[in-house]
């Protein structure tokens, strides 16, 4: 069989693959071919670790037995018809994209990046910002999508005493269900974290930031495309909003020209949220259990449908 990295992998995990898989796998690191002979060697494989470019599954894939996903999300894939076994990385990502939202909304609150640029300027201002300093505890929160991110965020906010609400179109388990719901009870909400995928494009439309309480957060750890960012960036711009911690924007990296950067009620985290030490060594444990599950025919960890979403 052969095994096809999409993953860019360094030395040392590339040399851990060799030693843990059987010897009659012959495996193709696609940063180690030229860009012509890439395709080719992916369209080959029986095994598959990483995210290949969609394109370039419009050709058939006979041989495809079993892909490892080196992500959470994958709704690039939504037109990929292709019938084999596939997982993406569960909950892996979610618990550091989880506290980089949760890191975010207490800075606001706390005033911490107002702190940090007295800080780099020598300027002590001290008790006037007790003023306007705000607590996180019993917060009425409203999060989009009830996936592992959204399910971790909850976990976090139960220890500030919050008032969650979740929000899934299909998933009974949830409070809301719709925009007009959500529409509802966001004028009584004071956070709005989005973990939504990319397959709920434009859901946070301008409707649904002009029903958000006066004064209230947005935070997006989803996907920038699910958010009207113009309708976000004017109501920044006016004061409609207090502040928005934003992971993802409709464009990465972010344009130089866009008014994001320069908003001061904006925090910007750089699509870095599900960022964690030995990152691409997790995508390598994870493959490596999955192909034992697979030899032994076995269900696979965090297996997914590509044509459900999930």
């Amino acid at each position: 069989m052969q095994l096809f990295v999409n993953s860019d992998l360094n030395d040392t995990l590339k040399t851990r693959l060799r030693q843990q898989l059987p010897a009659d796998i012959t495996i193709v690191f696609r940063h180690d071919l030229p860009s012509e002979q890439q395709q080719a060697a992916f369209q080959s494989a029986d095994l598959v670790l990483g995210n290949p470019p969609p394109a370039w599954f419009t050709e058939p894939l006979p041989n495809l037995k079993f892909w490892q996903l080196d992500s959470a999300g994958f709704d690039g894939y939504k037109n990929v018809q292709q019938q084999t076994l596939v997982a993406n990385m569960g909950d892996y990502f979610a618990w550091p994209c989880a506290e980089t939202m949760v890191a975010g909304i207490l800075a606001f609150y706390r005033r911490i990046p107002e702190l940090v640029t007295l800080q780099n300027q020598s300027e002590w201002v001290g008790a006037p910002i007790r003023t306007r300093t705000g607590l996180l505890r019993n917060k009425r929160v409203v999060i989009l999508g009830t996936g592992t991110i959204g399910q971790a965020v909850r976990q976090m906010l139960t220890g500030f005493d919050c008032d969650v609400n979740m929000l899934a179109r299909t998933d009974p388990q949830a409070d809301l269900h719709s925009a007009e719901e959500l529409n509802a009870v966001l004028p009584q909400t004071d956070i709005v974290v989005n973990c939504l995928p990319g397959t709920a494009t434009g859901f946070v439309s301008a409707d649904v930031i002009a029903a958000m309480q006066p004064g209230s957060l947005y935070a997006n750890v989803g996907r920038g495309s699910t958010t009207d960012e113009p309708a976000l960036v004017e109501a920044l711009t006016v004061g409609k909003l207090g502040g928005a911690i934003l992971d993802v924007t409709a464009t990465e990296p972010l344009p130089a020209d866009n008014p994001l950067w320069t908003l001061p009620n904006v925090l910007l985290t750089q699509h870095t949220g599900g960022g964690q030490p030995d990152e691409e060594a997790g995508k390598v444990t994870q493959f490596l259990r999955n192909f034992e599950r697979f030899q032994a025919g076995e269900s696979l960890e965090n297996g997914v449908e590509l044509e459900r979403g999930y």
